[in-house]
C-alpha cells in the first residue's frame, strides 16, 4: 500500500517493431508521485512518450511492466474517477453548452434530480466565464469557449484525478492565457489533483506546484522532479517579478535543450528501479548531488 495519492512504480511501454523481433520501448523505468491536490506537468521533447503515460494514468491503455495505484487501487481501465481532457474539446455538436456538461454531469451522478443538475453545471460554467452563452451549440462558439466548456464538464464530474493532454496547444497565446487563469481560478476553489502534458515551459511555471522532465526517447525516463518554488497565487502578468520565476524557467529550459539528449542516451544502462531526482532552483544550495549511473545487472 502506498502513502502517496497516485504512485507510477517502474512502468515501461513496449510496442511490435515491423520487421524485427525487438519491440520498440518508448518509455521505461519511470517511476514518479502526486499528492492529492496537487498540480504536475511533465515535459519532454516529442516521442519520448507523455500521451501514452497519461493514457495509462487515465486507463486507456495499459503499460507493458510496471503499475500505476491511485487512492490505494490499482487502475486496470477507465473509470469516472479519471477525467480527461484533451487538445481536442470533444464536445457533442447537437447538444448545447450546458448540455454538453449536463451530460456528463447526469452520467456521474444519475440519481440526482434535474434542476440539482443543472444548478451544478451552470456553476461550474460561470466559473469559466461561459453563464451568457449556456442555450449556444458548439458551432456557435469560438475555439476558446469550446475549450473552456470542455475543462467545465470535466471539473464538474468532479474526478479523483484531472488527466489533461496539451489542452491549450491549439490556442492562439491571448487565448490561452485567459483560459489559463481561468483554469488557475478552479483549481484553487476545487483542490482537484492534476497531471497535465504540456510542451510550454511558462505555461507549467505558470500552473505547476512540480515540473517532471523526461528524457528523449526511445527507453526515455523521468528524470527529475522540479519543484515550482513560487507563491500562490500567480498571475500571467507578474509571474515574471516573482524571485524564483526566472531560476525555475531557466533550470527547464537548460535541461530541454542540453540534458535531456545526454541524459536518454546514459539512461540505457541505468538500474530500470530508477527515480528521479526531486531539485528546487530556487534553492540551488539544496541540490542534491546528481547520481552517478548505477549499471544494472
Amino acid at each position: 500500500m502506498t502513502g502517496h495519492f497516485l504512485q507510477i512504480e517502474n512502468l515501461a511501454r513496449r510496442f511490435p517493431q515491423p520487421g524485427s523481433k525487438e519491440p520498440t520501448t518508448v518509455f521505461e523505468g519511470v517511476n514518479f508521485s502526486i499528492e492529492k491536490g496537487e498540480f504536475v506537468c511533465i515535459i519532454g521533447h516529442s516521442g519520448c512518450g507523455k500521451s501514452t503515460i497519461l493514457n495509462v494514468l487515465a486507463g486507456l491503455d495499459y503499460p507493458s511492466d510496471g503499475h500505476v495505484i491511485m487512492d490505494g487501487k490499482v487502475i486496470e481501465g477507465p473509470s469516472r474517477d479519471q477525467g480527461v481532457i484533451f487538445q481536442n474539446h470533444s464536445l457533442l455538436p447537437w447538444l448545447s453548452t450546458l448540455h454538453n456538461v449536463t451530460f456528463a454531469v447526469r452520467a456521474r451522478w444519475p440519481s440526482w434530480s434535474r434542476a440539482k443538475i443543472r444548478e451544478h453545471s451552470v456553476r461550474y460554467l460561470e466559473m469559466v466565464g461561459l453563464g451568457e452563452v449556456l442555450s449556444r451549440k458548439p458551432a456557435q462558439l469560438s475555439g476558446g469557449m469550446r475549450q473552456r466548456v470542455g475543462i467545465a464538464r470535466a471539473f464538474a464530474i468532479e474526478p479523483k484525478l484531472l488527466l489533461m493532454d496539451e489542452p491549450f496547444g491549439a490556442l492562439d497565446a491571448l487565448t490561452r492565457g485567459v483560459i489559463q487563469e481561468e483554469l488557475l481560478k478552479i483549481w484553487a476553489r476545487t483542490h482537484q489533483t492534476v497531471f497535465m502534458i504540456t510542451h510550454d515551459v511558462d505555461e507549467s511555471v505558470l500552473l505547476a506546484d512540480r515540473v517532471l522532465l523526461m528524457t528523449n526517447g526511445p527507453n526515455a525516463r523521468v528524470a527529475e522532479s522540479v519543484i515550482v518554488d513560487i507563491p500562490r497565487p500567480r498571475e500571467r502578468a507578474t509571474l515574471h517579478e516573482q524571485p524564483g520565476y526566472y531560476p525555475v524557467r531557466n533550470h527547464l529550459v537548460e535541461f530541454l535543450v542540453r540534458r535531456a539528449k545526454t541524459l536518454a542516451s546514459a539512461a540505457r544502462d541505468t538500474d530500470p528501479r530508477h527515480t528521479p531526482r526531486t531539485v528546487n532552483p530556487v534553492k540551488p544550495d539544496n541540490f542534491p548531488p546528481r547520481p552517478a549511473l548505477v549499471r544494472s545487472g
